[in-house]
């Protein structure tokens, strides 16, 4: 069995590279991008199994590369990454999982898991749900 490829968008060097490691690490194949427009491009040439997204990106916004990936490929799983604890509504209905980059090294693997391998895993909790506006 191949295993899943991640697609992390990210500006920092040292976010994307910690990502990184830490997902090869799980044995996740990881493409990087440096800004929005390299995300999409890659999107378009190699199959990937999920996207890690940073808020703040150079040129295009999150917002706008997220709202093109769902509307592109709109099973394919975004987690958002920040620092920031509080996010627009907005972004967070695009968005499959939002994770902060001080969370980084304990969440994110369980997160990539549960956004490549959903039928593995429980639902998600109403708690979360209610977090995005639906219910559960």
């Amino acid at each position: 069995m191949d295993s899943p490829t991640v697609l992390c968008s990210t500006t920092v060097y040292q976010c994307w590279n910690s990502a990184k490691r830490l997902l090869k690490s799980h044995n996740y194949c990881v493409k990087t991008a440096s800004s929005g427009y390299t995300a999409i491009k890659i999107l378009e040439e190699t199959p990937v199994d999920a996207v890690l997204l940073e808020y703040k990106l150079d040129g295009m916004d999150a917002e706008a590369v997220a709202c093109h990936i769902k509307q592109r490929f709109p099973t394919l799983p975004i987690v958002l990454l920040s620092a920031y604890s509080e996010m627009p509504e907005r972004i967070l209905w695009l968005v499959d999982e939002y994770v902060m980059k001080s969370e980084l090294p304990e969440r994110l693997v369980p997160i990539i898991e549960r956004a490549t391998h959903p039928h593995r895993l429980p639902p998600r909790s109403s708690k979360q749900c209610e977090r995005r506006g639906a219910v559960a």
